[in-house]
């Protein structure tokens, strides 16, 4: 028997039982779309991340308190840390620096309210991280020596307290009960790594010190924004921080109290995630896939039990027990190929829908379905077809025509 022949015979067989044969292959489908779908998702999801944490800026450095466990105590990151790492002699490979304290408060507006971070910055905030605004002006030395009650408004603030984000400059708010002038508008940026940038506040650092985020010392901070002269130059103006802040924290090497991290620690960790989560979405799909096998199992040993007659006779006119089992495994190769293609086209189709509920809630996920993706569930489903139809087979192919002649 050719495998032309085997094919035919295959289609004849499976479309005489088109009920059970239909129930056997959605089993298929339902796998193989599930493992499309989710692997696809978590590509998307993968690839996200990675242009969220791009978008910091490729040579960003940031610098907080705390090291390794071991280290008691660590020393807080203080103003007069900010201002060695800004020094031109000790950190020749640093161009910008920007002390933040971060908090959060209520900021309100007549009747609207709401709660979100407040973060005090300096005017190097804007030129390291990248950030302007739409309107008005950013804050500048004048504000920070005056410690002014000016704020800038995230465009999400501006939105919920005013319902818009024009013609807002010049307005008072009040942020934790106190007036604050609105500077400017924020451009929006979305979400960035540590939290999302439009749900914020901005006043001068100056002011926060000692109106709205106190610590317990005056020139204290919380993070420590570097800007490297380059990407190629992050991991020098990392050693030099390191080096700086050894000195003046008087710690050794292994036992730094403080924490440097750059965009690829970044893209690392949230790849590592993003691969664990593909990973295990892809396993718990592939436990269908394999219920899905069971399934043509057992509807070919239905099929042996069911044509053991039929078995008999062709031996008895010829057949060799090759032909058996080549018969019987094309129709398990069949019934599991035909859910596989069907199923490539539901997974597609569920990720373009998932991928399109995300865009209308504002949460861009491109589902990426790689043909990489399509040939493995391909191969896997037909690799599934085969291993589960090999005992039934086998079993068809054993039979021995007198006895299965004589089978009711």
């Amino acid at each position: 028997m050719n495998i032309g022949q085997a094919i035919i015979e295959a289609f004849e067989s499976l479309a005489s039982n088109k009920l059970r044969s239909t129930l056997t292959i959605l089993g298929i489908v339902i796998g193989v779309g599930a493992v499309i779908a989710l692997v696809s998702i978590g590509r998307g999801a993968q690839a996200t991340i990675t242009d969220s944490i791009q978008g910091i800026g490729t040579n960003l450095i940031f610098v907080f308190r705390g090291g390794s466990e071991e280290v008691r105590n660590p020393k807080p990151m203080t103003l007069g840390d900010a201002e060695a790492m800004a020094d031109p002699f000790q950190a020749p490979s640093i161009v910008g620096v920007a002390p933040v304290l971060q908090g959060s408060g209520e900021v309100s507006f007549g009747g609207e309210s709401t709660t979100t971070y407040i973060t005090g910055i300096t005017p190097e905030y804007g030129p390291v991280r990248n950030y302007d605004v739409t309107e008005g002006e950013f804050i500048n030395e004048s504000h920070m020596l005056g410690q002014a009650y000016v704020v800038i408004l995230g465009p999400e603030v501006a939105e919920k307290l005013f319902g818009r984000t024009e013609g807002i400059t010049g307005e008072t708010v009040r942020i934790e009960g106190q007036p604050f002038r609105v500077l400017g508008i924020m451009a929006s940026k979305g979400g960035s790594g540590f939290s999302n940038v439009d749900d914020q506040v901005f006043v001068p650092l100056s002011t926060a010190q000692v109106r709205l985020i106190r610590r317990s010392t005056r020139d204290r901070v919380d993070l420590v924004v570097v800007q490297a002269l380059d990407a190629d130059s992050v991991p020098q103006a990392a050693d030099e921080i390191a080096q700086i802040l050894r000195q003046r924290h008087r710690t050794e090497i292994g036992a730094d109290d403080f924490t440097i991290l750059t965009q690829q620690d970044f893209l690392n960790t949230a790849g590592t995630i993003t691969n664990v989560l593909t990973i295990f979405l892809g396993g718990i799909a592939a436990i269908s896939l394999l219920v899905g096998g069971i399934g043509i199992m057992n509807i070919m040993l239905v099929s042996v039990t069911e044509r053991t007659r039929e078995i008999g006779l062709r031996k008895a006119v010829g057949a060799h027990k090759q032909d058996i089992l080549i018969q019987f495994l094309t129709e398990s190769s069949v019934l599991s190929l035909i859910g596989g293609l069907i199923g490539i086209g539901l997974g597609w189709t569920i990720s373009y829908v998932v991928g399109r509920i995300a865009a209308a809630n504002n949460a861009p996920i491109n589902p990426v379905l790689g043909l990489d993706i399509i040939l493995l569930a391909t191969l896997f489903s037909t690799a599934v077809g085969l291993f589960f139809g090999a005992y039934p087979a086998t079993r068809a192919a054993n039979l021995e025509p007198v006895e299965a002649l004589r089978y009711e």
